[in-house]
């Protein structure tokens, strides 16, 4: 079985929208990540550690198309280029898919997603992707989170954790780490 991880920027009043502030990104403060906070290599070294484990990459329709023709050419995201890819969305259409960006396959449905889970393979990060990290919580799909928590509050923005009534969920403190510029990296296995 397959793991799947969210991982994200957040603010510390749970806002994940618009952290780089580029195309497809309108949150009003979009760009929180480099406009607030001091640039420290360290901070942000979970990114490169999540490349080692990546095994595929898995957006939903939004993200997909803000991340797509940005990282398909990114050198920063070069390790990215040729690893299995899946959006989730029930709307986006085959001739809408990027060409050049490795392999793709479009999940209509989160039951389409438990069952790759189910397949063979390693684990599958999901970037961005608030509105369908929301979906996979509450259908019990998300085994991981790698959060980097920014000292920043926006106040208003897509949150990555569902305001639904659902049953509690214990999470278990795999690593943590706080730096000088205050950002706090925390992963969490979902316990189940």
């Amino acid at each position: 079985m397959r793991d799947l991880v969210y991982t994200g920027f957040m603010s510390l009043d749970g806002v994940v929208d618009s952290p780089g502030g580029g195309p497809g990104e309108e949150h009003r403060s979009g760009g929180w990540v480099v406009k607030d906070v001091e640039f420290l290599p360290e901070a942000f070294s979970l990114k490169g550690e999540e490349l080692a484990q990546t095994t595929a990459l898995m957006f939903g329709r939004r993200s997909y198309e803000a991340f797509a023709p940005t990282w398909r050419d990114s050198e920063d995201h070069a390790a990215y280029r040729d690893l299995p890819k899946y959006v989730v969305s029930s709307s986006l259409s085959e001739d809408a898919l990027i060409d050049g960006w490795g392999p793709l396959t479009v999940l209509r449905s989160t039951a389409d997603v438990a069952a790759l889970k189910q397949g063979e393979g390693g684990d599958i990060f999901v970037h961005g992707s608030a509105e369908l990290a929301r979906r996979l919580a509450e259908a019990d799909l998300i085994d991981r989170y790698h959060l980097l928590v920014f000292p920043v509050l926006l106040g208003a923005g897509k949150g990555l954790f569902s305001q639904a009534d659902r049953d509690r969920q214990t999470l278990r403190l795999r690593d943590c780490a706080a730096y000088p510029n205050g950002v706090v990296k925390m992963i969490y296995d979902v316990t189940r």
